[in-house]
C-alpha cells in the first residue's frame, strides 16, 4: 500500500498512527496539495490528503474511511469495536475530534491562504468557539478514565491525540492544557506511544 499525505496534516497523522499501531507496511508519498503541479486529484477527486493507494491500484480517501478499512486488515491491535454501542461511541469520539480539526484547519487556511482583505474575523471566532466547546465536552466525557473508551486504547484516543497535537502545532497560544486537565493527562500518555512519537509533525 501507498499513503499519499503531508507531514503536518493531522488527518494524515491519524492514518499513520493507525498503521503503526496495526503494524502495517506501506510507502509514504509526500504531496503538497496546495502546489500548482499537485497530482492528488488523479487519486482523490476532492484534491485532499490522506489518500490510500491499494495493491490493486484502487484508492481510498477521507481519514475516517481509511482507518475503518485498515482496522479490518489485521486482528492485531483492534482499534474499533465491531458492533454495538461501543462502536458508535468510538465513532462519536472520532467525529468530535475531527470537528476540532475541521475548525482548526479552517482558521489556519483563513489566516494563511486567503488574502488579508478577504479574511473574516467573525468566521475565525466562530471556529474558535467550536474548538472550545469540543474540548470541554471531550474533557468532561473523559473524566478520570485511562482512555476515551475506558481501560483500552483505541481509535477514539488516536483521533483525540491527533487533534490535540495539531492545536499544539498551529495554535500554541491556546494553552488548552491549563483548562482541560483530563485531556492533558491523556495526551501525556499518548505522546509516549511509539506510533505518536514516530508521526509527530515537524516543528515550525
Amino acid at each position: 500500500m501507498k499513503l499519499i499525505g503531508s507531514l503536518t496534516s493531522p488527518y494524515v497523522r491519524k492514518v499513520r498512527v493507525v498503521m503503526a499501531e496495526k503494524k502495517l507496511d506501506y510507502e509514504f508519498i509526500l504531496e503538497d496539495v496546495w502546489a500548482e503541479d499537485t497530482k492528488i486529484q488523479i487519486h482523490n477527486p476532492l484534491g485532499k490528503v490522506p489518500c490510500l493507494l491499494m495493491d490493486d491500484n484502487g484508492s481510498l480517501f477521507d481519514s475516517r474511511v481509511i482507518v475503518e478499512y485498515l482496522d479490518t486488515l489485521s486482528p492485531v491491535g483492534r482499534l474499533i469495536p465491531q458492533t454495538g454501542r461501543d462502536r458508535a461511541a468510538t465513532k462519536c469520539w472520532e467525529a468530535i475530534a475531527d470537528g476540532v480539526l475541521d475548525a482548526a484547519t479552517s482558521i489556519y487556511i483563513e489566516n494563511n491562504r486567503r488574502a488579508p482583505e478577504s479574511r473574516s474575523q467573525q468566521w475565525v471566532d466562530r471556529q474558535h468557539k467550536k474548538i472550545a466547546g469540543a474540548l470541554e465536552s471531550m474533557d468532561n466525557s473523559l473524566g478520570d478514565q485511562a482512555f476515551c473508551m475506558g481501560i483500552n486504547f483505541g481509535l477514539a484516543d488516536v483521533a483525540v491525540g491527533c487533534a490535540l497535537g495539531y492545536l499544539d502545532l498551529r495554535f500554541p497560544e491556546l494553552n488548552w492544557r491549563s483548562q482541560y486537565g483530563n485531556l492533558q493527562r491523556l495526551d501525556e500518555k499518548l505522546q509516549t506511544r511509539p506510533s505518536f512519537v514516530a508521526t509527530a509533525p515537524p516543528k515550525p
